[in-house]
């Protein structure tokens, strides 16, 4: 992995936000799934990690936002933890992730990657967190990947058009976003030619 990606680990993320503007919107929903490796050498999901958010002190929450995520903030059962805690929770099988790999660090795999890099990078700075793993600007787009791959840009149907299934009702998850992008990234990165050595 490490020699495929010049040292990094591509680790797929999804958030899900109080809003689009990464300066003042809360971070409500985190996922990451590292990608790794089965005993043929194919790209495969690693194990997911994930966290609810408390929003953090300052930030602010778009009605509209929580209408399309669902997300209830106040449910009993989201047991969403500070933002710092959160990161760690999600930041730690992506290091351990590396280190089985022999990669110096992960880059982040998104379908519009910078839009949940730059929450990432947002919620780092706010909390003071200092062991980011994560590249703090280059990306894997797998809008890009789907465009070239697919002729689709748009998630749903990237996958579809990959051959997977897609259940709008699960959209929107965290969870189910970052799974679906990251079977979409193993597909289309197990389908290109490899690198020659």
């Amino acid at each position: 992995m490490s020699r495929r990606f010049r040292g990094y680990l591509p680790v797929v993320v999804d958030v899900e936000t109080g809003g689009f503007d990464w300066n003042r919107h809360a971070l409500l929903e985190i996922a990451v799934v590292p990608i790794d490796l089965d005993e043929n050498g194919a790209f495969a999901l690693g194990e997911t990690a994930s966290a609810h958010l408390i929003p953090a002190p300052g930030t602010d929450i778009d009605p509209k936002s929580l209408e399309i995520t669902g997300i209830v903030l106040d449910h009993p059962f989201r047991l969403a933890k500070p933002e710092k805690e959160a990161l760690e929770h999600v930041f730690a099988p992506v290091r351990a992730a590396m280190k089985k790999h022999g990669c110096q660090r992960a880059i982040l795999v998104g379908h519009n990657a910078h839009f949940d890099l730059n929450f990432l990078n947002a919620a780092v700075a706010r909390s003071g967190h200092k062991r980011n793993p994560f590249h703090p600007f280059s990306v894997f787009d797998t809008v890009t990947m789907a465009g070239m791959a697919y002729g689709q840009t748009v998630l749903a149907r990237a996958v579809q058009a990959a051959g997977m299934e897609w259940n709008a009702d699960d959209a929107h998850s965290a969870v189910y976003d970052t799974e679906q992008t990251a079977r979409l990234f193993c597909k289309i990165a197990n389908a290109w030619p490899k690198p020659v050595a």
